[in-house]
């Protein structure tokens, strides 16, 4: 296994990595509903989920006995 011919300094090795950073998810508006939300990702608008613009899943209507 190779191994390096001199030490990396600490100091060195943290500016290589400050690049590494996370950036801010990408936000969409949905046609559908108007709502705001990250890309790839479901979401739910009054119980409702919705996934690109489809509903997913219904919300629970409330029944009164």
């Amino acid at each position: 296994m190779a191994h390096p011919k001199s030490k990396i300094s600490k100091q060195r090795k943290r500016k290589r990595r400050t690049h590494y950073k996370a950036s801010s998810p990408q936000l969409g508006t949905c046609q559908t509903t108007g709502e705001v939300h990250q890309y790839h990702r479901a979401y739910t608008v009054d119980g409702n989920m919705y996934y690109r613009g489809r509903l997913v899943i219904k919300a629970d209507e409330d029944i009164e006995d």
